[in-house]
């Protein structure tokens, strides 16, 4: 599966405690993230992450993108609800996109961890019939 990681810069340390607790599920799959977040999880980790501008530079919408050609299967989005985001409207629009494309989407460390012990169980395996794709 295709997952994207995003954070916020108040949790970047979240995103990259959670990638390391769940490392063993996340290196099964192919992980896309925006600039700053996927270079820390990379260092962190060790993860291989495809990186994408920085959310303010258009990494969101570089990850919309993929959303809305189908090619992205899940988003992990640690928002912090706290701070305005000067890119707010992207933000915006990569949650409806995620709606529109019925993509599991988590903009929490609670549903994160939901989302990866559902993924781990195989029960996001649907998925791959979206793409025309059989069970490994």
């Amino acid at each position: 599966m295709k997952i994207a990681l995003i954070a916020h810069d108040k949790k970047k340390k979240d995103i990259v405690q959670f990638t390391t607790a769940y490392k063993p599920i996340l290196e099964k799959h192919e992980l896309f993230a925006t600039g700053t977040t996927g270079k820390k999880i990379m260092e962190a980790t060790g993860l291989n992450v495809h990186r994408f501008q920085s959310g303010p530079y258009g990494g969101d919408q570089q990850i919309g993108a993929l959303i809305a050609n189908n090619e992205m299967d899940m988003v992990i989005f640690f928002r912090d609800p706290l701070t305005a985001q000067p890119h707010e409207p992207d933000i915006s629009a990569l949650i409806r996109l995620s709606d529109v494309y019925e993509i599991p989407l988590a903009t929490n460390m609670a549903t994160g961890e939901l989302l990866m012990h559902a993924l781990d169980r195989g029960e996001l395996n649907w998925r791959q019939f979206v793409h025309g794709k059989k069970d490994d």
